[in-house]
């Protein structure tokens, strides 16, 4: 029996890609699933897994989010309610948090405990936005990381950001990375998770981490 996913469509997003990535974890690993891309909330209810992605600015995506009628309660509903598997990427990760510092204050989801500001790398060189390619380092151990070599020689991440995710419990900080000191690359708790990279456009680690959530039993 194939499981559904949806991919939350709010105006925000590299939908077409994250779309074709799971399609090919789920195909790849075996793992019978109808991937859709939809704002339409009875979709969402109805699904097994949620993802929501995110590119651009906090508060836009914030205010794109709020303006599908009824989708930050059916969320609220289905993800905190129900215990459906959530994945969070980029702007769609830093969503979960309780404010964004971009600009303006502007309220998150509150899922995650903490802020999300600008990165204010230590060290001669390096640049804001953190764009390119990283490895991970674990801080604890995840489903979502299962068969993933993360470390200095492990599996690269692409990033592409501006404002990271500093959470308040160091518990749901599931990895990091650096650039001029530590970076939240994955935060999660219970069905929750986000990765500020983009798991669509980082090869074999995003393959193996969307198959991992498409297996991923909370």
């Amino acid at each position: 029996m194939s499981q559904s996913v949806v991919i939350i469509d709010y105006g925000s997003g590299n939908l077409h890609s994250a779309a074709k990535a799971f399609e090919r974890a789920a195909a790849e690993s075996g793992i019978a699933s109808t991937i859709a891309v939809t704002s339409d909330t009875d979709a969402v209810r109805a699904a097994d897994r949620i993802v929501l992605p995110g590119v651009g600015a906090f508060a836009d995506c914030r205010r794109g989010l709020d303006a599908v009628p009824g989708m930050v309660e059916v969320l609220e509903e289905v993800v905190r309610g129900k215990g459906r598997p959530f994945l969070g990427i980029c702007v769609g990760m830093q969503l979960l948090a309780s404010r964004g510092l971009e600009y303006t204050v502007t309220e998150g989801l509150g899922w995650i405990e903490g802020d999300v500001s600008l990165i204010v790398p230590q060290g001669e060189g390096l640049k804001i936005p953190h764009m390119g390619w990283n490895t991970l380092e674990a801080r604890h151990a995840h489903p979502l990381l299962d068969g993933i070599e993360t470390g200095p020689t492990g599996l690269h991440a692409y990033f592409v950001h501006s404002y990271a995710l500093a959470a308040a419990h160091a518990e749901e900080v599931i990895a990091v990375t650096d650039h001029g000191g530590p970076v939240t690359a994955m935060v999660g708790r219970d069905n929750i998770a986000g990765t500020q990279f983009h798991p669509e456009k980082s090869q074999t680690l995003g393959l193996r981490l969307l198959a991992n959530f498409l297996r991923w039993k909370p």
